[in-house]
């Protein structure tokens, strides 16, 4: 298994589309210390890891883990407040991932431009 393309969106964080629970130790292998999933449960159907296997796997890979769910095409006032305090408190470097790794960008846009 090898990781999925990620999208660098400042020096300490990148965005990456859904991962599988494997990933989780390819990320600490490759330097990361951080994992924000920004994707719903059951967006996707039956097919998406949840946040509790994505939880487990990134835990077991020695990863701090936060799970915020945010809509595709609304993030309120509250959610991008929420994530800019995980960007400020959670060990660098951060990837965070949603579907595509839009959303998580928007959002981290969002939470840095304010």
């Amino acid at each position: 298994m090898s990781l999925p393309p990620l999208q660098p969106l400042s020096a300490n964080v990148s965005a990456a589309p859904q991962l599988e629970p494997a990933a989780m130790a390819l990320l600490a292998q490759a330097g990361f210390k951080s994992v924000i999933n920004n994707r719903p449960d059951h967006e996707g159907g039956a097919d998406q890891p949840t946040s509790a296997a994505m939880e487990a796997a990134a835990l077991a890979a020695g990863l701090a883990y936060r799970h915020l769910p945010v809509a595709p095409g609304y993030q309120s006032a509250q959610e991008i407040a929420s994530f800019r305090e995980l960007l400020d408190a959670m060990p660098k470097p951060i990837l965070v991932f949603c579907r595509t790794g839009t959303r998580s960008g928007k959002l981290f846009q969002a939470a840095t431009s304010a």
